[in-house]
């Protein structure tokens, strides 16, 4: 079973943690959602929600096929600054794990130090601070083992590229249809 961390501060945007977590979950995937901290956050539109555990709980890049980096403004800024994350994101990139970023997710990554020469998109409101890939304007960016998208708009074609690429397009095409997404 393929498992995916999701890491989530206050301020996340709550569309694409829980869209991500919902359609992954669909895709048959164990997903772990961590707070910085223990209990409830508050996501960027007043939504609360409840990690399942916290980064303090002994998680390793090891114990994971995917990490994921939601935006909210707030949200990637406390994901910046909080070295856990950026040396989880470190652990992934160096065992050339799955790594996904949405809209200001990204940022998160650059301030590890992994994008440099690496294709990504972002949220069209952070393109001027994400400065080491070669940024892209498509909705969904796949470079290696690397994902990165724009925002809430472009989650399901983005989860469904995370989904085809790890567990193939027969997995992607049943999530899509009991969603009745339109695939074409």
């Amino acid at each position: 079973m393929t498992s995916a961390l999701l890491p989530v501060a206050d301020g996340v945007e709550e569309m694409e943690a829980v869209i991500a977590v919902d359609m992954l979950r669909r895709a048959g995937w164990r997903v772990t959602m961590a707070g910085l901290a223990a209990g409830p956050l508050t996501a960027s539109r007043g939504v609360r929600l409840i990690p399942d555990t916290t980064l303090d709980d002994g998680l390793s890049a090891k114990d994971f096929d995917v990490l994921l980096i939601s935006g909210g403004a707030k949200g990637v800024a406390n994901l910046r600054a909080d070295e856990r994350v950026l040396a989880l994101v470190r652990a992934f990139a160096a065992d050339d794990k799955w790594i996904g970023a949405v809209c200001a997710g990204p940022l998160v990554l650059q301030s590890a130090g992994i994008l440099a020469g690496r294709r990504a998109t972002c949220h069209p409101g952070v393109a001027r601070e994400l400065t080491a890939p070669l940024r892209s304007a498509a909705p969904v960016v796949v470079d290696g083992r690397l994902v990165t998208s724009q925002g809430p708009g472009t989650m399901p074609a983005y989860i469904l590229t995370l989904i085809r690429l790890v567990s193939g397009e027969a997995v992607a095409r049943e999530v899509a249809q009991g969603m009745v997404l339109d695939l074409s």
